[in-house]
């Protein structure tokens, strides 16, 4: 009999390594479909969900109540289940390499308490060969099992758009791939209990690791193009986002736009593709000159801040500033890799100060990584420069009237950083206005 029958009948379960953004919607989905068990190395977390919380936002709270997960930080559970998902962050070190550790002790935890027949299966993000190469060994030797005899892995990278509530698990094709063909069919079967459109069967492991990171790097390239003109038309006195409405009337105009490009794949992902280019002995050209126009755009947004404030004939250095939005993106809660950030820095340089507020963000991990603490928005008062640094909903909302409030005399200095605003709107009502 098949694990896939055997997982369905409920005899054996299913396991998620790794309970973030990816890993809690896909275990929610399971869970509807077979026995799951959601394991995390993070207790606090784990009594969150244990208590229907949902600190990441992206099934919600009644979702995480009513879900039949057995969560977990116990590794040992781990041995109850055949088939185990492992879906743990893949971040970069402060030089921009891959830092592979916590792909690395996921595979310890599951080696560990590995048993034979199971399959496992890596949706973290990495370059061509991680799976088979670096994975494959520590679960043998963990486990002192064989893999291709005693137990199995596949690949299928992640698609969770995080704070996305239209492309989501059900409805976004997934990519698939096993280490033989039985393997495939397993895995494969097993995804489309929850992928409601199917699944895309990749020839090989390697195949779907490349994909999922040339995915991210493609669109890293496109928006560094955006960043790039942004510089280039401000330089020249014209609006890009004008430009690109204009452009966008073409039917094979790609409609990208400029922005800070943080978040833990468009960001990260072409370092890992560029370091395994380099291992085999090529510098990437395009892709790191991508990565390096968006590395620089949030120094780019501060220094236009400043640039605006002596405009203005305001001080620079005693001046108020405020920063709405520190997220990587709009309406999530995670603000890890934030782009946001190295605005703030960059306004420190000046000897500035600004004071962040975000209705989104998840304030204990901000002062945990970035050490920073939010205001409270009615602390936002007599402001010189306001910087709307993330397209959150509640930002989306405010009018003229309830930005106006934020100041104290004129000019109001407004730095509109996604362009969710009517740039002429405001310039009529005296802001000195600016936007990528």
């Amino acid at each position: 009999m098949s694990l896939y029958a055997n997982l369905l009948s409920r005899e054996e379960k299913l396991s998620i390594v790794g309970l973030g953004y990816v890993g809690l919607p896909l275990a929610v989905a399971f869970a509807k479909k077979v026995d799951v068990i959601g394991f995390d190395i993070n207790e606090s977390k784990i009594e969150l969900y244990k208590n229907g919380k949902d600190p990441t936002n992206e099934v919600g709270d009644d979702a995480v109540k009513e879900t039949s997960i057995f969560f977990t930080a116990n590794e040992t559970d781990l041995k109850k289940a055949k088939f185990h998902i492992v879906a743990v962050p893949t971040p970069v070190n402060a030089d921009r390499t891959p830092n592979l550790f916590p792909v690395e002790s996921a595979s310890r935890t599951v080696g560990k308490n590995l048993t034979k027949g199971s399959i496992i299966v890596f949706e973290s993000t990495v370059y061509p060969g991680v799976t088979e190469e670096f994975c494959v060994p520590i679960l043998e030797k963990e486990s002192g099992l064989v893999c291709g005899k005693d137990f199995f892995v596949g690949y299928s990278p992640e698609r969770i758009n995080p704070g996305d509530k239209v492309h989501r698990l059900e409805n976004i094709i997934k990519i698939v791939s096993g280490q033989d063909e039985n393997t495939l069919d397993e895995i494969a079967k097993t995804y489309e209990l929850v992928v409601e459109v199917g699944v895309h069967r990749a020839p090989t492991i390697k195949v779907a690791e490349a994909a999922k990171v040339i995915e991210n790097s493609q669109r890293d390239i496109n928006i560094a193009f955006m960043n790039e003109l942004s510089i280039i038309f401000n330089k020249m006195g014209i609006d890009t986002k004008s430009v690109l409405e204009a452009a966008g009337t073409k039917w094979n105009f790609l409609k990208f736009y400029p922005g800070l490009v943080g978040g833990h794949c468009i960001g990260v992902d072409p370092y890992y593709l560029t370091y395994k280019a380099e291992m085999l002995g090529y510098h990437s050209q395009v892709i790191l000159s991508g990565r390096r126009i968006n590395d620089g755009m949030g120094k780019y947004v501060a220094e236009n801040c400043i640039k605006n404030l002596i405009k203005a004939d305001i001080n620079a250095k005693t001046a108020r500033i405020a920063l709405l939005g520190f997220t990587f993106k709009e309406n999530c809660p995670d603000t890890r890799n934030s782009k946001v950030y190295d605005i703030v820095t960059e306004l420190h340089e000046y000897g500035v100060d600004p004071l962040i507020y975000d209705p989104v963000a998840d304030k204990k991990e901000a002062k945990q990584i970035y050490g920073v603490d939010f205001v409270e928005y009615s602390e936002l008062e007599n402001m010189d420069a306001v910087i709307i640094a993330v397209a959150h909903e509640e930002f989306k909302k405010l009018n003229i009237s309830d930005i106006s409030a934020l100041y104290g005399k004129k000019p109001f200095v407004l730095i509109d950083v996604k362009g969710i605003l009517n740039r002429s709107e405001y310039e009529k009502a005296g802001f000195i206005y600016w936007r990528l």
